[in-house]
């Protein structure tokens, strides 16, 4: 996060003074290490699918019937 922060800072300083190819890759850096931590934020809160699942959820339909 603070290399984004760091990152979108020194964009604004190079809009500032007018240097509009270093704002954009800056900023394009800033907002790609943004992204890469709010996903590994996400991945990081989601459960895994190679969890096995509770056995009591699942329900056999033939032995209902049998």
């Amino acid at each position: 996060m603070a290399i984004a922060v760091v990152c979108l800072v020194a964009a604004a300083v190079t809009f500032w003074q007018w240097q509009l190819n270093a704002t954009f890759v800056l900023a394009t850096i800033g907002v790609l290490a943004w992204f890469l931590r709010y996903r590994g934020d996400l991945k990081r809160s989601l459960p895994d699918k190679e969890e096995p699942r509770d056995k009591d959820v699942e329900t056999d339909l033939h032995d209902e019937d049998a």
